[in-house]
């Protein structure tokens, strides 16, 4: 049900403006331009996606843009959605479903030229570990992006986090701070990381 929600506020702008501004007090059209990387990457790159959920990512993919991309998630049932949304969107071709989890991911290390996690990094049971996985499958180079809602930001969101913790839908998320630690022991360099209510948007550059 949640995931639904989710995917639904993505997708209807300006209702889900409202909900996200109204909910946490972030501007729901950084997650667009955060995901528009994924249509700049050049043919022949692989890009990785996870947690993939419903797919909301695939809107920053284009129609025979000519790329590898990897749409992985723990749950069989969001890999059917995402493959759905890929299918509306007319990018079924260029998506491959992978049943994985972020903590020890099945693929090789530098696979990847992009790694995108919107929206999941709070979720994961280890945010450490999945950080430092996707370190490993990026390759030299190579850009992770994507967002949390992380636990620094205030009173405003703590029911929130607590609901969600409780209920399972959460995990342990992590701070700004210690994003961006995981981020350089993973490897990356000019790390960045914007707040936009209680969602950081966070990138980094893999060293070579």
């Amino acid at each position: 049900m949640w995931a639904s929600f989710y995917d639904w506020t993505v997708e209807h702008p300006r209702a889900g403006g409202v909900v996200w501004k109204a909910g946490i007090g972030s501007d729901l059209r950084m997650l667009y331009d955060a995901a528009a990387e994924i249509g700049r990457q050049p043919a022949g790159s692989a890009i990785l996606d996870v947690p993939c959920g419903g797919g909301v990512a695939l809107r920053g993919l284009r129609p025979g843009q000519d790329v590898r991309y990897v749409a992985a998630d723990i749950a069989q049932a969001m890999l059917d959605r995402t493959m759905d949304a890929a299918r509306e969107r007319g990018v079924a071709d260029q998506v491959e479903p992978s049943l994985a989890d972020v903590g020890d991911l099945p693929y090789g290390d530098g696979e990847f030229d992009l790694v995108v996690s919107f929206t999941g990094l709070h979720c994961f049971p280890d945010p450490h570990r999945a950080v430092l996985e996707m370190g490993r499958v990026t390759h030299a180079g190579g850009v992770l992006t994507g967002s949390a809602l992380l636990n620094d930001t205030g009173l405003r969101t703590l029911p929130i986090r607590q609901v969600g913790r409780l209920s399972g839908l959460l995990g342990p998320s992590a701070t700004r701070a210690e994003v961006q630690e995981w981020m350089a022991e993973a490897g990356y360099t000019d790390i960045t990381l914007t707040m936009s209510g209680a969602i950081g948007y966070f990138r980094g550059i893999k060293a070579a």
